[in-house]
């Protein structure tokens, strides 16, 4: 893993990045929450599916939106940090000409910005939302979702309405072309405190069966049921990544 600098609109904007050895290996960015209640690219959640994405092979990229850390510029509630996203992934793909796959994720406000990033870039082919703040934010821009993904709430969470949340990813995915997987863990609160190995594998197994998904005929695909939401356990995914 290296630190990287590379130019948005608002200035320079600080980022992690790690390159896989595997020749055309998928790429995936990472979103941290609000800026303004301390969200940075190191939270630990952040930093948890940022390992992830790294254990399973792929080419990953977090990066501090505008006026965090070294990031340069100020918030600016969503279109910024949406243009920040945008640069982010331009560089990411540019380092990566040749990978077979785009995955982005985000967490909490993370979360409703990589949805805004789907409607803009139809090279994404997945995503992860941890915590999408649908109690705070409107996600009614999605209509269509352009992208299968999974949905993962903490069944605790003090911050966004776990019952909003999981409407959502419901509402969601009766859309058609799309299939969103939805993981409640039950006992995580919004900070998944005690609870990051479980997102770990909830995400791990989701991108796991993501790619198999993509490697089947039409036909099998449409055997799998879009009702099948996922459970919090995969015991052949393991966290080797230690938090910073």
């Amino acid at each position: 893993m290296v630190e990287v600098l590379f130019n948005g609109h608002a200035g320079r904007l600080e980022g992690r990045y790690y390159k896989s050895g595997r020749p055309n290996a998928p790429v995936a960015l990472i979103l941290h929450p609000h800026p303004q209640y301390g969200g940075t690219m190191n939270n630990k959640v952040v930093y948890s599916m940022f390992s992830c994405f790294k254990d399973l092979g792929f080419s990953v990229l977090r990066f501090n939106f505008r006026g965090v850390g070294r990031s340069q510029g100020s918030f600016e509630d969503g279109p910024g940090e949406l243009s920040d996203a945008t640069i982010a992934l331009d560089w990411l793909q540019a380092m990566n000409p040749d990978a077979k796959q785009c995955w982005v994720a985000g967490y909490s406000f993370g979360a409703w910005i990589a949805m805004q990033l789907l409607m803009r870039r139809p090279d994404i082919n997945n995503f992860i939302a941890v915590s999408p703040p649908a109690n705070e934010k409107d996600f009614s821009f999605l209509a269509p979702c352009p992208a299968s993904g999974l949905i993962v709430q903490g069944g605790v969470d003090e911050i966004d309405n776990p019952s909003m949340v999981e409407n959502l990813a419901r509402r969601l995915n009766q859309q058609r072309n799309v299939d969103i997987d939805f993981a409640m863990i039950e006992d995580g609160d919004h900070m998944y405190n005690n609870h990051l190995a479980d997102l770990y594998k909830v995400s791990g197994q989701y991108v796991i069966s993501a790619m198999q998904r993509r490697s089947q005929s039409p036909k099998q695909r449409a055997r799998r049921k879009k009702t099948d939401f996922i459970e919090a356990d995969n015991s052949e995914i393991s966290m080797d990544g230690e938090e910073e």
